[in-house]
């Protein structure tokens, strides 16, 4: 079988289309800028994380009788284990923010189920049930700030 002119061109320009969406959801980690634990800014975009909530970054928590900037510690978190790898977003539609929902992977590592396993992130339930498991684990280990006295984050941003 062979291609004519017409049918070419179209398999050209799908594969040229294919190639240029590869890279809209593959940056490197240079290419990227962590806001806070739960939103990044990505080739332009700004991509908050679906079905979670992280501290805010001037939030603090109480540990061990000292205070303790848990939302820096969340977007901290979020910088190591991107560190210098591949990111890649799968888009679930925008928020009234006009922000890309998202999940983001490094490998087959998701990024929101990571925050909440290590207890620096929240299941969303106000929009997801996605990572109750996963903030039940935490808890049930003492992880993050399940260790410690904390406000959620949604109760942070309604006080200041």
């Amino acid at each position: 079988m062979y291609l004519n002119k017409k049918n070419l061109f179209l398999v050209s320009s799908l594969a040229l289309i294919f190639l240029f969406l590869l890279n809209i959801s593959n940056a490197k980690s240079s290419d990227i800028k962590i806001v806070d634990g739960d939103t990044i800014h990505l080739n332009g975009e700004k991509i908050r994380f679906s079905g979670i909530d992280t501290p805010e970054l001037k939030q603090t928590c109480l540990a061990n009788k000292e205070i303790f900037f848990c939302g820096l510690e969340a977007k901290n978190l979020l910088a190591k284990i991107i560190d210098n790898r591949d990111v890649n977003c799968i888009s679930e539609g925008k928020d009234r923010y006009k922000r890309i929902l998202a999940e983001c992977f490094v490998g087959d590592l998701s990024l929101s189920r990571y925050l909440v396993r290590e207890g620096y992130a929240f299941a969303y339930r106000k929009y997801s049930n996605k990572f109750v498991k996963d903030e039940e684990f935490a808890k049930e280990n003492n992880k993050g700030m399940w260790s410690m006295s904390f406000e959620y984050p949604w109760e942070y941003r309604k006080k200041n």
